[in-house]
């Protein structure tokens, strides 16, 4: 059951930042669940496991959004591994954490598909905006993030999201 419903939550989180989420915009940003999903499993699980989902997660958006494939899949999976790296040096019980790790996994993977546009795009528009944009992106990430990481934990640690050898 866990594994189903790992798989299921990006595509929950792709619909409902295409579709609710999409209306209710700060300043015409709107929050990358999938990111926030990928920072949370990375956080708990570690690099590994972490990078794996990133990347399969970064895999369907870019799929979803059929522009490049492969930038949010290599910025994602980046993103996982850097955040991953923390897990056996951080209390996840706390919120704080959880929140932080939203704050940086937007900042890095903000900045990697900066970087990667840059290098993949022939014309790449750079305009202010694109900054405006990631700040905005950074609110709405951590206001999702507070209920989405008391879920998430509760459910990775007693929930349907647990290991199957841990009771």
């Amino acid at each position: 059951m866990r594994y189903l419903i790992l798989a299921l939550l990006p595509f929950l989180a792709l619909f409902l930042q295409s579709t609710i989420f999409r209306t209710f915009n700060i300043n015409g940003a709107i929050p990358d669940m999938v990111l926030v999903l990928v920072v949370f499993y990375a956080l708990l699980n570690g690099d590994r496991k972490g990078t794996m989902y990133g990347v399969m997660c970064g895999l369907l958006e870019d799929l979803y959004i059929g522009r490049f494939i492969g930038i949010n899949s290599i910025s994602k999976g980046i993103t996982a591994y850097v955040i991953g790296r923390l897990q056996g040096n951080v209390f996840k019980e706390n919120i704080i954490v959880g929140i932080i790790g939203v704050i940086g996994g937007t900042l890095l993977n903000s900045g990697l598909l900066f970087i990667l546009s840059l290098t993949s795009f022939e014309v790449f528009n750079l305009d202010h905006s694109i900054f405006i944009d990631m700040v905005y992106q950074g609110i709405y990430n951590t206001l999702i993030a507070i209920p989405m990481y008391v879920w998430y934990y509760r459910s990775s640690s007693r929930g349907l999201l647990r290991e199957v050898g841990e009771r």
